[in-house]
């Protein structure tokens, strides 16, 4: 009897441990997938230029600071498949609201999932589940040169 006890106690803790959410961490090239044909697709028209923190800018107005968070259905998709959707979905969100307020770019930009700010000059970060994914990003609308 002891042995069937343990047996569904280890059974139950192999079980819950598979159950836990992925969230794998990707970094994914910035300037790559703003030059894709996906995003061409998407609707990034280069009417407003975006610009990671770090990369060099000149900027003549700031016009206040945003962040988009969205989040993608991830499954029958690679994890990159996942996270560019995502990432366009964001980037589009950005470039509406660039426009909307008479910017020409969104500067400063960071990675902000979950309220952690990843800054690189050339990537940006995006977390892959079995089912969701998901891209958060932050930045300032502005008017540049």
């Amino acid at each position: 009897m002891r042995r069937i006890v343990l047996f569904a106690a280890a059974a139950l803790l192999a079980v819950s441990t598979s159950a836990q959410a992925r969230d794998t961490r990707l970094e994914l090239s910035l300037q790559e997938l703003l030059s894709s044909q996906e995003a061409r697709d998407a609707g990034i028209d280069g009417s407003v230029r975006f610009y990671l923190a770090g990369q060099p800018v000149r900027v003549a107005q700031r016009m206040g600071e945003d962040v988009t968070n969205k989040k993608t259905n991830a499954a029958n998709k690679s994890d990159e498949q996942a996270c560019r959707w995502v990432a366009l979905s964001a980037l589009k969100a950005l470039q509406s609201g660039a426009q909307a307020r008479g910017a020409n770019a969104v500067v400063d930009i960071v990675s902000f999932y979950k309220r952690n700010e990843f800054r690189s000059s050339t990537n940006y970060e995006c977390y892959a589940g079995t089912i969701l994914a998901g891209v958060a990003l932050k930045g300032t609308y502005a008017r540049v040169n």
